[in-house]
Formats: C-alpha cells, structure tokens, sequence
C-alpha cells in the first residue's frame, strides 16, 4: 500500500522518512507533513492513523513526511537539535536572521538537515498541492493558489479560513513553497486543547479528501 522511498538522519540520529502510497496511475501528487514543531505532535499521530486505513483505492499519489522534526519531538520543543525553529529556516526572499530564540531560523537559510530534506522533495516531484499540520490556533491557513483548498478543508473541519497568521514568519514553509514556488500549500493548525481521538474524527475526511477526490 505504501513504501519509504528516502530517509535522512537527523543530528541526534534520529530518522526523517518520506513514504510514498504504491498507486502506479494517479491523477495528481500531495505532500503530506508532520511535526514541523517538536511540541506540535498531533500530525504524527493523524498521519499514522491515516496509513492504518485502505489506501488500495485513491486517485492520488501521496508523499507524507508523518514527522519532520524527531530531535524536537523527542525534547517536547519547537525547534530542531540545534535550536532551529525549521519553519523559519527555508530560503525565501524574506528570510532574516530572528534575535527571537524562539523562532530562530538559523545562521543561514536551508543550513539544516530537516530544511534540505524538504527542499529536495519539492525539487525532485512535481507537487500539485501540500498540507503541513500543526498546532494550536484551530484554523486553516493557506499561502499561494490554495483559497479554494483551504474553503474545502474548512468545510470538512469548521475550522475557519485565514490567509495571514497574524504575524510575520520569515523562512517559513508556507512562503518558500506556497508563495515563492506557488504550489497550492496548506497550514492546517489543530486546536491543542483536543484528545488526538477527537482530532482524527475531525479532520480524517482531509486525507480522504485528498487521497480520492482532489
């Protein structure tokens, strides 16, 4: 049903693994991505969900990362094992050095294992659209052509639609794939304050949204 077809070690030895669903002929591909932020976990939990379901009958290829950021998964924290907040680290045209420890991008754009890992992916597929899941604010958030995306996935989940997060967010994810390449690129933020049960019944529809009709 599904395979890993690429895996890199992180910093703390920890495994990032791409798994691919075996469907030959498909209509188009979808890159699937969990745990940006260490302390952002429901994505992985969804994501294996998810792969325990039929995949013998979808349309679409489907790329999934279910965890992006072991290092910080294991110490509960945003950023990666040096500290790297991974979702300020791409190379976009608004990329900058952050004083904010928090969201620290790094010394340099793409200077991290988890960042080229990502980056290779979109070099190396043709990606027709991306849903990276994180926590907590509880919408769908969107960069690039995804307005339509986002209103179908807000429909599945009631979880409103918001274009801007409210903050800047210099080298993210969102920017680098969803602006700068222009891939339909899709934020799904998880309310925190929910069981992981109660998230899967929630949004599971997405996948199959994705997988099948999309």
């Amino acid at each position: 049903m599904y395979k890993t077809i690429k895996t890199e070690l992180t910093k703390e030895k920890n495994k990032i693994s791409l798994i691919e669903t075996e469907n030959t002929k498909y209509d188009k591909t979808i890159l699937i991505i969990g745990v940006f932020h260490g302390e952002e976990p429901q994505g992985e939990y969804l994501i294996n969900k998810f792969l325990k379901t039929d995949l013998s009958n979808i349309k679409n290829k489907l790329l999934i990362v279910p965890c992006l950021n072991p290092d910080g998964m294991k110490k509960n924290q945003r950023q990666n094992a040096n500290g790297v907040d991974l979702n300020r680290n791409f190379p976009t045209k608004n990329w900058t050095i952050s004083e904010n420890k928090e969201y620290f991008g790094g010394m340099s754009p793409a200077s991290e294992i988890e960042t080229k890992f990502m980056i290779n992916i979109l070099d190396n597929y043709k990606i027709d659209a991306i849903l990276s899941i994180h926590a907590p604010f509880k919408i769908v958030n969107y960069d690039g052509p995804a307005k339509e995306l986002a209103e179908k996935i807000s429909q599945i989940t009631n979880y409103p639609v918001q274009a801007d997060i409210g903050y800047p967010t210099p080298g993210s994810f969102g920017n680098y794939a969803g602006v700068e390449r222009n891939i339909p690129t899709i934020t799904l933020e998880l309310p925190e304050d929910e069981s992981n049960e109660n998230l899967w019944q929630t949004n599971k529809a997405i996948f199959d949204y994705l997988a099948k009709v999309f």
